[in-house]
């Protein structure tokens, strides 16, 4: 749904502010990353001794991830969105992770595609919020716009691995189209749904059983937001 808020100057009649509503872009095929993604690579360094290396691909990275990652004791190599599959593993990474960021998912074809050639070689695999739109994709499953996007923080996701509930912090209209009560066959082995928010019963993360890659579709990097998820990062130490 798209919203115009006018005040002072800006205020006009209903008509030309609803037609000025209209006329802005709407979310649905919008493909985004690269407009706000680094355009060249940069390296966060390993806090204290450096223990793995990770390649992470910018699709609108928030600076706090890289962070999280960088205080486990990783140098994370931070890629642009355009990366190749060959510039991702000239780093000679541990590891690779695929950031949040804006857009409709099902434009994403090149993300998709190096995802994809990751999984191929078995790396281990992280995704947050887009990363894990574009898992899911990667996979074989579809994505889909929200009716009602996920915002703030304070959203209650359970992971099923564990049981455990977690007050997680979201923001995204798109979600995955997984099944919740079945493992399913993909070209990269089983993979099953992770982590769902208990609100909607909305995917909020997938994982594969066969291969070291996981994803979920909330922030656990806490900025802004709560701590619960932080483990995350652990797990993909």
């Amino acid at each position: 749904m798209r919203v115009g808020i006018f005040s002072g100057n800006a205020i006009a009649d209903e008509g030309t502010l609803l037609a000025r509503v209209r006329q802005a872009p709407e979310m649905t095929g919008a493909d985004l990353s690269a407009e706000v993604a680094t355009k060249e690579a940069y390296v966060v360094p390993a806090i204290g001794t450096k223990r793995f290396t990770v390649a992470a691909v910018d699709l609108g990275i928030k600076g706090m991830t890289p962070h999280r990652m960088a205080e486990r004791g990783i140098e994370v190599h931070v890629l642009p969105a355009t990366a190749t599959l060959e510039e991702v593993y000239a780093v000679q990474p541990d590891g690779v992770f695929f950031s949040n960021g804006p857009g409709d998912p099902s434009t994403a074809d090149h993300p998709v595609a190096l995802m994809r050639g990751v999984l191929e070689r078995s790396t281990p695999l992280f995704g947050i919020c887009f990363g894990n739109q574009i898992l899911g994709r990667a996979l074989g499953f579809g994505t889909y716009k929200l009716k009602y996007g996920h915002r703030g923080i304070n959203q209650p996701v359970q992971d099923r691995t564990t049981g455990k509930v977690e007050v997680t912090a979201h923001n995204h209209g798109f979600a995955v189209d997984a099944p919740l009560d079945k493992v399913s066959d993909t070209g990269f082995g089983r993979a099953e749904v992770s982590h769902v928010c208990l609100n909607d019963q909305v995917v909020e993360g997938l994982q594969l059983l066969d291969r070291p890659a996981f994803s979920v579709q909330y922030h656990p990097e806490a900025a802004a937001g709560p701590h619960d998820a932080a483990y995350l990062f652990d797990r993909f130490v």
